[in-house]
């Protein structure tokens, strides 16, 4: 079961419409290596976890992409709100807006919409580990390599890192090592976990 706080993790006021902005990181929320897919790959994946422990830790990251999934659209849409015809044809959204107007869709940069083909579920814990890795990897480094100063973008790659680690973590489990996790608090919404020799 999921609580849900209604705000967001990270307060997102951005003044200007970017339709060019939006369009890249329209595939942060529905691409391949999307907040979606991410969110949906953890929460399943978490079923092949053997260990209570790190099932948990596999539910509280999908719970924390969701969040991502949350912040990603709020940054779309406040990027896309009120323009005018002359940006939607300039950015090359015509045919975006044509289907969805001013709403959020879940999609690739490119236009393809979102499909649950991007992302494995094998129920090998390892494999599954390094395809979650990996994919936060890739959108860390795109995240980084495109806007290092818009707050949101930063607060949001810095929490993949955290997720990354946390994966890691899992990952040496098997190695006689165990992971003490405690609830996140009000003010850390992550995981807080510490590693310890069983």
């Amino acid at each position: 079961m999921f609580v849900y706080e209604k705000k967001l993790q990270y307060p997102v006021r951005i003044q200007n419409p970017n339709p060019a902005l939006a369009k890249f990181i329209i595939s942060q929320y529905g691409g391949p290596d999307g907040e979606l897919g991410a969110s949906i790959s953890y929460l399943s994946q978490r079923y092949a976890m053997p260990y209570p422990e790190l099932k948990a830790l596999l539910t509280d990251i999908g719970t924390e992409e969701l969040g991502h999934l949350e912040i990603v659209a709020t940054i779309v849409h406040q990027l896309t709100r009120n323009m005018t015809e002359e940006e939607i044809k300039r950015a090359g959204l015509e045919t975006y807006f044509v289907d969805h107007t001013a709403g959020v869709y879940a999609q690739f940069a490119s236009g393809t919409p979102w499909t649950a083909a991007t992302f494995a579920v094998k129920g090998d814990v390892i494999t599954d580990l390094v395809e979650s890795m990996a994919a936060d990897g890739t959108i860390t480094n795109a995240l980084h390599k495109r806007n290092q100063t818009n707050k949101p973008l930063k607060t949001l790659g810095s929490q993949k890192i955290k997720c990354s680690t946390s994966l890691l973590k899992v990952r040496y489990y098997k190695d006689n090592k165990m992971i003490k996790c405690k609830p996140s608090t009000k003010n850390k919404p992550q995981m807080l976990c510490k590693q310890y020799n069983s």
